[in-house]
């Protein structure tokens, strides 16, 4: 992370030399962009903290292990579309949770609905695509991660 801010740092320094006047109001349409976006995130986040704190590890493990697969995939799903989780803690998890039980259409449809649905993330979204465009792209992508999900348990034999 370090790395890339000192980039990022460089970078302003090499384009305020060049040229200043744009460099500083490129800064200031970044602050008052960042200004007007932090309440939607801040909720978010909020959000996000209480719901990892009312459900624990085995509580998530305990709903997606079920005889019925389809069961475990709309709670997988769901889960998927609700958190927020970087890639780097979410394929590891799922790692745990293949170990634990849980089927490969399952682990399917929760990563691919945690990196393409966002209905936490809609009021950042609805700030920057509008509604009606931020609603097209989640439903767009719930049906993508569900005919991932289903090719995945055909594949691997979890269907029939």
């Amino acid at each position: 992370m370090n790395i890339f801010l000192t980039i990022t740092l460089v970078i302003t320094l090499i384009s305020l030399c060049f040229d200043r006047e744009k460099t500083q109001n490129a800064l200031r349409r970044a602050i008052k962009q960042m200004v007007q976006i932090m309440p939607a995130f801040l909720w978010m986040l909020i959000f996000m903290s209480l719901v990892l704190t009312v459900f624990s590890e085995e509580q998530i493990q305990k709903a997606l292990v079920r005889d019925n697969i389809y069961l475990s995939l709309a709670l997988a799903v769901s889960c998927g579309s609700l958190a927020i989780i970087p890639g780097f803690i979410a394929f590891p998890l799922c790692g745990i949770l293949l170990e634990k039980g849980v089927a490969y259409m399952v682990i399917s449809g929760f990563t691919t609905t945690l990196m393409m649905v966002g209905i936490v993330t809609f009021p950042v979204e609805k700030e920057y695509l509008g509604v009606r465009l931020g609603i097209v792209r989640n439903l767009i992508s719930l049906l993508i991660a569900m005919i991932t999900a289903l090719a995945t348990g055909f594949f691997f034999g979890e269907l029939f």
